[in-house]
Parts: structure tokens; C-alpha cells; sequence
């Protein structure tokens, strides 16, 4: 009960202690709130995207109680409580059910036939593609799967409805819908209706027949029009060889002991990586907001040293003195929570909107998930409690004599603190190295990080005392702030730690995204040279002309031209001295594998790297050939012979001998097999033709590129057409990276700037002493910037040392060779590096020196 007492009296002193510095309380909770706030918008984001079974229910059945669907072989079948999370089949062979069998097994329920797929659809360029569903969307059972916005629903096989996506592509509600292949129906839209799955891509749904998909395509699928469906009659369905997503079952599942054996297997892997994933993202967390938060903390205990100095002349003890600080912690990190979630829920409803642009499907209902909000409310109150732990320790072990004449200093260094350090450090060495070669070594490499970020914590006291020491050469402004950061390590330390915390992540995620890139990059495989597109089509008589039309309507004035090539299926092998050359085998987006040289075909293929242009053109106009080898490069006779297994009479093997050039093509590009003059093509007895056309498209935006695609669909259902760009990195790593540099701004100019007003909080005497001696407040404003710049610098120099360990060590697991002998590969991303190193810390002294306050008021000091 006294103890209760006890902290019950060391709440109240820490509310009156928080509301007579309101200024200092307020940064304290907004330390705290943020990273409470940021989660909470995250977590409440991912899960309102994320639909789960239930959620999905009425984009899946509409309003039926049922969708049962039969794959076009019969086999019994076992399912998942959702088919969604398994299904199989143990793989005899059966008649598949009726529509009249599974409604006598739903005892008559009606059954609304449905069909899902995908349609070739006429544009204003050419032809493109549109997700595709018939059902009779006036049918009551119906209701949900799609949301008219304009016109109505269709009432026969000849209307339907369509959404906004497909709208852009041309129609309007009253056009004739047409669709591409030959015979396709050509339906009417006499609405705009949203599919309650797809936002961006195109969407068709109209009654059964409207859009010509074939059942047999994916068997047949029905609603179903009754009453609820249990699990028991699921079973049964699935022994006639059914597939049956159930709502009764999906929104009430029995015991999971109930899925079969089979599915269970097949479906439960192992979640210990991301719950791993997931612990240490936690445990960064926490530790980033307790180094953050510390010096606010640590700046509060010092203001009250005073206070509690003369509780302990009266009879105090330290455990009492540690409690009143730990109840600060308590009281600020309590409301900082409640704030933070609150917030936090009202930013994840805003952005919801906001993010839906960039999902191709709709998200589900707003969701607050309150058990994960009552763990991050938990989590941002612990966070407050640990960051003021070390100051509430430190209070308890004052010089009552020290604090109550006014002198303030930090006790010497302790050599346990450094030791600790460097055997962590070193451990967490040893531990990335172990993981680069480990299997799962991704998660042993993470676990090592954080050991090594704490023994780099344990270092920073030293860090910066030993700045101090060799400061004596430095200007005044820096030579006073590495000195004031020495002499207040209580303050100093946790903000350079949290800096550098910060930057370690940055820069050991940067390491991994940018190599991962680095080898997607180097393994890239380039099948043309750099913008040339080129078109083809292969049906046995393509109509070139026709393709080449469709191109210069939708690119005037880019030249388009043939390539010459085999045609039929042929083999072509190459000897050199009796050696067999191993030929490259992918012919790539050309029609065929062997060219024929036409005066210009060297310098549009890939491969033929810049200095054997002009000798393999020589080659050519000499009578003779280019072959593509994964072997050795080299110029002399070659050997080659040829089987057209497509060509009149009995296929036969024809030989020739002709002066070749061979290069080597590596794995980063692949071109034809070889390019022959039309001499050595002509002995070897091939049948050529054109197969295909190539132009520039360097110049050409991806709008106009599309266009030229859907043309060419259009020209041809056969045709593809494809534009080398050469790697283009992918949008996520773009959007990490930036997130990155983003997340690591925020949180090192955050870090910086809290910890740098906190000092200088705390330092206002000294500032104010400085003032009555003489100093300018140009030198004031330099002192700050100053302090400012030894934290940001030093713990991002530490933070960028220590995040190469484990961001180095993660390429080796990331980006080890697979199926190539290239890897693994690293790739440092010196701009975010420097970026986070140098510039955030200039930055963050720049705005210190611009906002801090030059003229204080002049205090008393005890000496």
C-alpha cells in the first residue's frame, strides 16, 4: 500500500513538473506520438487493403449464399475453409457434377450461372485487353459484384456494362461494344458500372453469351440462391468434384481440424522469418524512440536535480528520486500514446483515399485494428518509460553537494562502457559474416545488426569525449560544442546514438535495395539494341505491309524497316577446326534465330559489341557470316551447316565453309543464332523471307508506344511488339529508396533538431554567461549551429559505419548466383550515403543557426 502511495505522489509531482514546462513536455509527446502516430496510419492503412476472406465476401458471391465452381476434368476435390488459401484434388478421374446434381445436393437451391475471363477489346489505337464477367447482373443474387454509377443494367445477351477504365479507352454509354476476333459479339453498353474487385483495369461484366467466354475454358461456376451452406455439405460437394467457397463457412469456420491433412500441409509455411521480420523491426523501433526521447528525459531530470537534491537532504531516497523521473515518463508517454493512436487513426482514414491511386484493385472497409492499437499505445508508452530509465538512474546517483552549488558535469567515462561496446560490436561483425553465408543467414545478419548498433551506443561516450580532446584546433563555436557535448554526455550521447541508430538502417537498407538492383541490372537480358522496337507476327503469311501502316499511323515519320531471315524450323551448327562452337540459342523478339544480312543488319542487333561492328560488317560483305557463341570471340573459317526441317523433299543436312566472325554473347544479352550473308544462305540452301520490322524508337513516349501496340494488335491478333529500353529499375525499389532518404531526413533532422533545443535548453545558463562576457548573438547562433552539426555529424559518420556491416553482409545471401556464375553483387549508394553523412547534418546546423534564439535573458549561477 506505501508504495502504491509512494508512486501515486511521484505521478502528481510529474503532471505539476509537466505543466509547468509545458514547452518541454509538448516536445517530449510529440517524440512519441510521431513514431505511435506513424504506425498507427500504416497498420490501420495495411489492413484496410488488405481484404480478408470475410471482407471479400460480397466482391465474390454478391448476394448468394454460395459460388460453386467444377473444373472442367471431373476429380474429387479438397479444399481450404476459403479455396482462396488451397484446394487440390487426390487425382482420379470422375464425370464432373451437373448443375442439376449440385442443386440437388443444396437441396434445389437455384443456381445463377457465372463466367469470369478475359477480352480482347477494340480501342481507338488498336486492341486492347479488359477483365470480363457474365452473370445476370438484374438477378437479386447478383447484387454487389458490380456498382452502376450511370445508365443501367444490361437486360440481355446484347447489352452490358462497363467501367470507367475502359470508358477512357474511347466508348461512351450508348456505343456498340466491340470486341476483337473474328465473330465476337459486339454488345451494346447501356451503362458505367465499377467492378467491386478492379479499379484501374478495364472491366466488362453482361449476362451469359454477352461476351462470348468459353465455359468449358475453366469448367462451369454457379451462384447459389438459398439458404446458408455448411461445411458438412461442402464436403459432399467436393466428393462430387466441386470447388465450393461457402459464406456460412468462410464467415463462421469450423475448427481447423477440420481441413483435410492434405490442404493444412500444403498451406501452412512457416511464419518464423516474418515474425522474425516483424520482432526486429519492433526492436528497432523501440530503441530508435528510446534514444530519441532520452535527452528530453535526461534535459528534465537535470532541471529537476535541484529538486531532488533537496528531497534527499530532507531524507530522500534514491529509489524515490528514480521513481519521480520514471513517473515523468509515465504521465508524458501515457498521453503521447493516447495522442499518437488517436491521430494516428484519423491520418490512416485521410490517406486511404490518397493511397488507392496507386492499388490496380479497390480496398476493403476503413478497419481499425484496436488489438494492434492497444499493442502500439503499449509500445509508445514503454518506449517513454525505458527512455527515461538511464536519466531516472543518473538522478539517483547525484552529488547532492555538486547539484545544490550549482556545478553540473557528467561523471568520467567508465572503461566498462567502451569494452561493452567493442565486444558487441565485434560480435555483431562476426554474426553478419557468419549470416553472408548461412542459410536463412538473412535473419542472422538482422539479429547481428542490432547487437552491433548497440555496441556502437556503448562506444559513443568515448566517441565524444575523445572529439573533445582533439577539438583544440577547431573554431571557437565548434571547439565550445564538442567540449559542452563532452562535459553533458547525459544528453549528448543518447541524441548522437539515436542519429546514428537512424543512418545505420538507412544506409544498411540502402546497401541491400541498390545491389539487389545492382544484380537485377547486371543480370538483365538485353534483345535488341538500345531503342530499336521491333515488330512481329507469327502466322505462316504475315501481312507486313498492313503492320508497317499501323506503325507510321500512330509514329509519323519514323522510318520503318524490313529484316530478312529463315523461315520454317531450321538447325544451324558451327564447327571451327573440328571443334563444335556452341551457338546462343534464343532468337529474341525477332520472328527468327537466323538474319540475313540486307547492308544494315549488324548495327541493329544486340551483342555485337562496338569494335566488331566494322569487322563483322567486312565479314558479311565478304560472303561470309557472323555467329553468336558462348564461347570465345574470333575471326577465321568456320564451318557451318544447315536443316530445314520445314523445306521441300526429305530434310537434309547442307555444309558449307565461309570466313566467320564469332562473339561471345554473355548472359546479359541475347540475340540470333548468327547473321548470313545472303551467299552463305543461299548455299546452305535456306528459304528466306522477311520476319520482321524494326524502327527507332528512342524518341518515342510510352503513350505513343502503347498506341503502336494496340495497332499492331489490331493489324494482327498474332503480332507482338516489344521496345528495348534496356533495364529500367522497378517502381518499388524507386519508391523504397526514396522512402528511405525520406524516412531518414525526417528522423535524423527530427533526432538532431530535439536533441540540439534540448541542449541549448539546458545550456541557456552557459549561453546566458557567455552574453554577460561579451558574446555576440552571431556567436550564440554559431554555438547552437555548432552543436548541431558534432551530433548530426558524428552519429551519422558512426550510424554509416556500422550500417555497412550488416549491409554488405546481407548482398551476399541477397544476391548470391542461382543459376549463373555472375554474383554476388554490391552496390553502394554513395548518394544516399552522403546524402545522410554530410548534407542532413550541414541542413540541420543550417536551420539551428537560423531559428535559435541569439538573445537570452541574464540568470544567476551559484558558485
Amino acid at each position: 500500500m506505501n508504495r502504491l502511495s509512494a508512486w501515486r505522489l511521484a505521478l502528481r509531482v510529474a503532471a505539476r513538473e509537466a505543466l509547468r514546462a509545458k514547452g518541454r513536455s509538448v516536445l517530449v509527446i510529440v517524440m512519441i506520438a510521431l513514431p505511435v502516430l506513424a504506425v498507427t496510419a500504416a497498420d490501420v492503412l495495411i489492413r484496410t487493403q488488405d481484404v480478408s476472406g470475410v471482407e471479400s465476401l460480397d466482391r465474390r458471391l454478391g448476394a448468394a449464399s454460395a459460388q460453386v465452381s467444377v473444373p472442367a476434368e471431373g476429380r474429387p476435390m479438397i479444399q481450404a475453409f476459403d479455396p482462396w488459401d488451397g484446394s487440390s484434388t487426390d487425382g482420379r478421374k470422375q464425370d464432373p457434377p451437373t448443375a442439376a446434381e449440385v442443386s440437388a445436393v443444396l437441396g434445389g437451391a437455384r443456381l445463377v450461372e457465372q463466367r469470369a475471363g478475359g477480352v480482347d477489346v477494340r480501342t481507338e489505337s488498336g486492341v486492347g485487353w479488359a477483365e470480363a464477367l457474365e452473370v445476370d447482373l438484374a438477378d437479386p443474387v447478383a447484387a454487389g459484384l458490380v456498382d452502376l454509377t450511370s445508365g443501367r443494367l444490361p437486360g440481355d445477351a446484347g447489352e452490358v456494362v462497363v467501367n470507367q477504365a475502359l470508358l477512357d479507352k474511347g466508348y461512351a454509354v450508348g456505343d456498340r461494344l466491340e470486341l476483337g476476333g473474328k465473330d465476337a459479339p459486339t454488345p451494346v453498353i447501356v451503362g458505367a458500372a465499377e467492378s467491386a474487385t478492379v479499379r484501374s483495369t478495364p472491366a466488362v461484366a453482361g449476362p451469359v453469351g454477352s461476351l462470348g467466354l468459353e465455359r468449358d475454358y475453366a469448367g462451369a461456376s454457379w451462384l447459389v440462391a438459398g439458404g446458408p451452406v455448411s461445411w458438412a455439405t461442402v464436403e459432399r460437394l467436393n466428393a462430387l468434384g466441386a470447388v465450393v467457397l461457402s459464406r456460412a463457412v468462410v464467415a463462421d469456420p469450423p475448427p481447423d481440424s477440420e481441413i483435410p491433412e492434405e490442404i493444412r500441409a500444403w498451406s501452412s509455411g512457416s511464419d518464423d522469418g516474418y515474425v522474425a521480420a516483424v520482432v526486429l523491426i519492433v526492436v528497432m523501433a523501440l530503441l530508435e524512440v528510446v534514444l530519441l526521447a532520452g535527452p528530453a528525459f535526461a534535459v528534465s531530470a537535470r532541471r529537476q536535480a535541484r529538486s531532488l537534491a533537496l528531497m534527499a537532504v530532507a531524507g530522500g531516497t534514491p529509489a524515490q528520486a528514480r521513481r519521480v523521473v520514471l513517473a515523468g515518463g509515465l504521465v508524458l508517454g501515457g498521453v503521447a500514446a493516447v495522442l499518437g493512436v488517436a491521430l494516428g487513426i484519423g491520418l490512416g482514414w485521410a490517406l486511404v483515399p490518397v493511397v488507392q491511386r496507386w492499388s490496380t484493385t479497390w480496398f476493403g472497409p476503413f478497419d481499425v485494428p484496436w488489438l494492434h492499437l492497444l499493442g502500439i499505445a503499449g509500445f509508445g508508452l514503454v518506449s517513454a518509460v525505458l527512455a527515461a530509465a538511464v536519466p531516472a538512474w543518473i538522478a539517483s546517483r547525484h552529488d547532492v553537494v555538486a547539484v545544490l552549488a550549482g556545478r553540473r558535469a557528467d561523471r568520467p567515462v567508465s572503461l566498462r562502457s567502451p569494452l561493452l561496446g567493442v565486444a558487441l560490436l565485434g560480435a555483431g561483425v562476426a554474426g553478419s559474416a557468419y549470416g553472408a553465408h548461412a542459410q536463412n543467414g538473412e535473419f542472422v545478419i538482422a539479429g547481428s545488426a542490432v547487437v552491433a548498433v548497440l555496441g556502437m551506443i556503448s562506444l559513443v561516450p568515448l566517441v565524444v569525449v575523445g572529439l573533445s580532446r582533439v577539438s583544440g584546433r577547431l573554431p571557437l563555436a565548434m571547439r565550445y560544442a564538442a567540449r559542452d557535448a563532452a562535459r553533458h554526455r547525459t544528453r549528448t550521447v543518447p541524441a548522437v546514438a539515436a542519429v546514428a541508430a537512424t543512418v545505420a538502417g538507412v544506409v544498411a537498407l540502402g546497401i541491400s535495395v541498390t545491389s539487389d538492383e545492382a544484380e537485377n541490372e547486371a543480370t538483365y537480358s538485353q534483345q535488341l539494341p538500345m531503342g530499336i522496337a521491333a515488330v512481329t507476327d507469327y502466322r505462316r503469311h504475315p501481312d507486313w505491309d498492313r503492320l508497317a501502316v499501323a506503325v507510321e499511323r500512330e509514329a509519323p515519320g519514323v522510318p520503318v524497316r524490313r529484316v530478312t531471315g529463315t523461315t520454317g524450323a531450321v538447325e544451324l551448327t558451327a564447327r571451327r577446326d573440328g571443334e563444335p562452337l556452341e551457338l546462343d540459342v534464343y532468337g529474341g523478339p525477332l520472328a527468327s534465330a537466323i538474319l540475313v544480312d540486307d547492308g544494315d543488319g549488324v548495327a541493329r542487333l544486340p551483342g555485337v559489341p562496338a569494335e566488331d561492328v566494322t569487322e563483322a560488317t567486312r565479314a558479311l560483305a565478304a560472303g561470309g557470316a557472323v555467329v553468336f557463341t558462348t564461347g570465345a570471340s574470333g575471326a577465321g573459317d568456320v564451318q557451318l551447316a544447315a536443316v530445314d526441317y520445314e523445306g521441300p523433299g526429305r530434310p537434309a543436312r547442307v555444309r558449307v565453309a565461309a570466313e566467320a566472325l564469332t562473339i561471345h554473347v554473355g548472359d546479359t544479352a541475347y540475340g540470333p543464332r548468327a547473321v548470313l550473308s545472303p551467299e552463305v544462305a543461299a548455299g546452305l540452301g535456306l528459304r528466306t523471307d522477311t520476319v520482321g520490322l524494326v524502327f527507332d524508337a528512342a524518341d518515342l513516349s510510352d503513350e505513343i508506344t502503347t498506341d503502336i501496340s494496340e495497332a499492331v494488335s489490331a493489324a494482327s491478333p498474332q503480332a507482338g511488339f516489344y521496345v528495348e529500353r534496356g533495364y529500367q529499375a522497378r517502381e518499388e525499389t524507386v519508391i523504397i529508396q526514396l522512402v528511405l532518404a525520406g524516412l531518414g531526413a525526417v528522423l535524423m533532422l527530427g533526432g538532431t533538431l530535439t536533441a540540439t533545443f534540448l541542449a541549448l535548453s539546458d545550456a541557456r545558463p552557459d549561453l546566458a554567461t557567455l552574453s554577460a562576457v561579451g558574446a555576440s548573438p552571431r556567436r550564440r547562433r554559431a554555438i547552437a549551429a555548432a552543436y548541431a552539426l558534432v551530433v548530426g555529424l558524428v552519429g551519422a559518420v558512426l550510424g554509416a559505419a556500422v550500417g555497412f556491416i550488416p549491409g554488405i553482409a546481407i548482398t551476399y545471401p541477397l544476391t548470391a548466383p542461382d543459376y549463373s556464375d555472375t554474383g554476388p553483387f554490391l552496390d553502394v549508394p554513395w548518394l544516399l550515403v552522403g546524402g545522410v553523412v554530410l548534407a542532413l547534418p550541414l541542413l540541420t546546423a543550417l536551420v539551428v543557426g537560423v531559428s535559435a534564439r541569439s538573445r537570452l535573458p541574464l540568470v544567476s549561477r551559484l558558485d
